[in-house]
């Protein structure tokens, strides 16, 4: 079974004006595509391998399936996890469990904002921010950094991600990266975090 590339779930001027259509066109045609045919392409030599017993090969493609398995389960991830501003899902009063988690552990949503943003600033090269449940659903909750691909493994959940490649932000902020971290909290879909946290995800890779 291959991998087939999940449609937006709105259209790609809908994040406007905190991310242009430009970009989104870019991420999600040229960028998140090349992951799944990559992954693809992975797998159907992983697969022929395995058939031949070549060990050697099956060790040689561990990376690219954990860079294009992870670049496809994070951007699954990400789009879902963003909304148009002004839109229900971004407001925050849509995840009231999440909400007290989050006022629990960092004393208020400010304070929390606030420390996300400076892991995602701090993150040097490509890489992603998250926000995870430690050990699954509703667990303790903790702002994470991964490099380049690499995804949130179980039985971490992975409530929201913010993409810090380049390629999210740079046509629109150049060098403004401060402005891109700013930005997203006014597309943050917060109904899908509640969701995130209360109950996991689902595994989107299966086979």
């Amino acid at each position: 079974m291959s991998h087939t590339l999940p449609a937006l779930p709105y259209a790609y001027d809908a994040l406007e004006p905190v991310i242009s259509k430009q970009i989104m066109e870019l991420h999600h045609q040229k960028h998140h595509q090349a992951y799944v045919n990559n992954l693809n392409a992975a797998l159907s030599a992983q697969a022929s391998a395995a058939s031949a017993d070549d060990v050697p090969t099956l060790i040689a493609l561990q990376q690219k399936l954990r860079f294009n398995g992870g670049g496809h389960i994070n951007h699954s991830l990400f789009w879902k996890n963003l909304t148009p501003p002004g839109t229900p899902g971004n407001d925050l009063g849509g995840a009231p469990a999440l909400s007290e988690a989050i006022a629990s552990r960092w004393g208020s949503h400010e304070a929390f904002v606030k420390a996300f943003g400076a892991e995602l600033l701090g993150l040097q090269g490509s890489g992603w921010g998250w926000l995870v449940s430690k050990g699954g659903a509703k667990g303790q909750l903790e702002i994470v950094t991964t490099k380049d691909q690499d995804p949130i493994n179980a039985p971490d959940v992975p409530v929201f991600g913010v993409d810090m490649w380049e390629h999210a932000y740079y046509l629109q902020y150049l060098n403004n990266k401060a402005g891109y971290v700013e930005g997203i909290w006014k597309i943050i879909h917060w109904a899908e975090a509640e969701k995130r946290y209360n109950a996991g995800v689902e595994n989107l890779l299966k086979l």
